[in-house]
């Protein structure tokens, strides 16, 4: 099976390509970066040497997906993943909207082509901002639990947000192009017989950019995926998003 990892030399790339490279050694792995993140230049060299094909590429120009072979399954990981993306003046909302919903659709048409499904790498930020901010929590075993008895919402239980959870405006410039992602998948998905699965996981932070891995999983330790219109819960690992890997049937 060929298996292409886009933004692969960023943290949640790497665990994964290192993940299915445990899991089945008979997976060929290829990988896109434009390698523009901090950090994920010193991950170059151990993906090859893993024996990784890997490319210098943006998910951004449909031409650098040119030269990728097709494959069965395309898993995102490439993203401009900050909350903040888009209005702190570090990038604009444009480039936010180019990384985020154009790369994804570059994606989907390369998949279209190729026959391959997609493992799309999206956020809890596409949830409201409102109902999760007036959310009261403790901590329990240094974990955020809700306080359900005296917070009644829709789609909140003491297992955490459902999939049903508001994702109504405001949520976010950078989680409303992780929704628009999400729709657009489902939908090539539908039209073109594609698997398609949408992982929301939490927060990620990592990459070997900040010297060790820092995994926090946001609000409750949960993350929803997303496949053939269903959704369910599985919970982070500490390798990462080991989840997202682990639903890769053969096709």
């Amino acid at each position: 099976m060929k298996i292409l990892i886009t933004g692969i030399c960023g943290f949640t790339g790497t665990i994964i390509a290192r993940t299915l490279q445990e899991f089945d050694s008979g997976i060929e792995l290829w990988g896109i970066d434009n390698f523009l993140r901090t950090g994920s230049e010193q991950n170059r060299a151990p993906l090859r040497a893993s024996g990784v094909h890997l490319l210098h590429g943006d998910v951004r120009c449909q031409s650098d997906l040119d030269v990728v072979p097709e494959v069965q399954w395309v898993i995102d990981a490439a993203a401009n993943p900050s909350v903040l993306a888009g209005v702190n003046g570090n990038s604009s909302s444009r480039q936010l909207l180019e990384h985020n919903l154009a790369g994804t659709i570059n994606l989907l048409e390369f998949g279209r082509r190729a026959g391959a499904g997609l493992i799309l790498l999206s956020t809890s930020r596409v949830y409201s901002i409102s109902p999760l901010a007036n959310l009261p929590v403790t901590i329990e075993n240094e974990a955020y639990r809700p306080q359900i008895d005296s917070y009644r919402f829709v789609g909140l239980s003491s297992e955490g947000v459902a999939e049903h959870f508001p994702t109504t405006p405001p949520v976010s410039l950078y989680g409303a192009t992780k929704l628009a992602s999400e729709l657009v998948a489902l939908d090539y998905g539908e039209a073109f017989g594609l698997p398609v699965w949408i992982n929301r996981c939490g927060v990620l932070a990592g990459a070997g950019q900040f010297g060790h891995a820092i995994r926090e999983s946001l609000p409750f330790g949960s993350t929803l995926i997303y496949g053939g219109g269903r959704l369910s819960t599985s919970a982070l690992t500490d390798r990462g998003i080991k989840c997202a890997t682990a639903c890769i049937p053969a096709m």
